[in-house]
């Protein structure tokens, strides 16, 4: 019977062999970020385990964090005190991005502290979501749902006064915010990409724990429209493999770079397990919030913001950016809500 990498995880070896099967895996990552098709990386992985049988499948490029058996899945543990992010430390069945087995209760976010809005600049702390649904809102769909595509949607049918906030790339790993989010108990949605983060995943569970979910921002955040399928396929799925290593998660939700997509981005996003596309209503720029359509926020907006730095935001921190985009949302009477507990 052939056996996969992440089977072989669960064999019983000495010490030292685990040790070398752990750098394997690491090797093998990196063969798939470096760019090599996913055929050879399963190739070398059966040349160097030896008496496994053959890693192939007659279908290569469905769902390779989990069909091809290359990673190892594992729940997300405690940040280490390095503030770097290795693979997780216990070998487990990987998971949805629901809330963290160690965290809040699923359907909110942390708690946050009643006047820790003084210490981050807010005149009044923030409005607590309604309870999520008990039947979620239909998708306002901008791409017709089509069998074998990722559904893409811009804002959620709600008439409940929320928002929802989302942050991409992980340029800024401020621990401030680590700080604030968990005072405020403020609910987001990580969309991570590997490039700029490398091995600093541990910041990204650290917000995660809090109850916060991740989702997926490719490789290296290209502009995919027009872009050939199998090199789509190798962004989306490479950086599903990557966050199923380290985080131990199988995200749903992708975020396409730039917003910008065709059919075989939505393609390549199904065929890596990701259902949504999700992109953006409105932007929190340096200067301010920046509507796609009218004059304001409207109930079920997505926000975009970014995990960015003073060199980014005219000298602002990112804690001063989440301050001033909240100060905004509560002008306009929003509270801020979970997007998972309603899509």
């Amino acid at each position: 019977m052939a056996h996969s990498l992440r089977s072989q995880g669960s064999i019983r070896t000495p010490l030292g062999a685990r040790a070398g099967a752990i750098e394997l895996k690491i090797a093998f990552v990196m063969m798939i970020k470096a760019g090599l098709s996913r055929c050879l990386v399963l190739t070398a992985a059966a040349a160097v385990l030896a008496g496994c049988g053959a890693l192939g499948s007659s279908e290569p490029h469905t769902r390779t964090g989990k069909a091809a058996g290359l990673l190892e899945s594992a729940s997300a543990g405690p940040h280490t005190a390095s503030g770097t992010s290795g693979p997780p430390s216990s070998a487990g069945s990987g998971h949805e991005d629901g809330a963290p087995p160690s965290g809040p209760a699923a359907g909110s976010a942390s708690a946050g502290f009643p006047d820790a809005y003084r210490r981050w600049g807010l005149d009044r702390p923030l409005t607590p979501p309604p309870p999520p649904p008990s039947v979620k809102p239909p998708l306002a769909a901008v791409w017709p749902p089509v069998p074998g595509l990722a559904t893409v949607i811009r804002r959620v049918a709600t008439t409940d006064r929320v928002v929802f906030l989302t942050l991409d790339d992980g340029i800024e790993k401020d621990p401030a915010f680590v700080d604030q989010a968990r005072d405020l108990g403020l609910p987001f949605t990580q969309f991570l990409e590997d490039e700029v983060i490398g091995d600093h995943y541990d910041y990204f569970r650290r917000l995660r724990e809090l109850g916060n979910r991740i989702g997926n921002h490719t490789l290296t955040h290209p502009e995919l429209a027009g872009q050939g399928y199998e090199f789509q396929l190798h962004e989306i799925c490479g950086q599903q493999d990557v966050l199923h290593y380290r985080l131990g998660l199988e995200p749903h939700l992708f975020r396409p770079p730039y917003g910008d997509y065709d059919r075989d981005t939505l393609r390549a996003a199904a065929d890596c397990g990701l259902a949504k596309a999700v992109l953006w209503s409105a932007e929190m720029e340096p200067d301010g919030l920046v509507y796609r359509s009218g004059g304001g926020l409207r109930p079920g907006d997505i926000i975009l913001a970014h995990f960015r730095g003073p060199d980014m935001l005219k000298g602002a921190t990112m804690t001063d950016m989440i301050t001033s985009l909240l100060r905004e949302v509560q002008a306009q009477g929003f509270a801020v809500a979970r997007l998972e507990d309603y899509i």
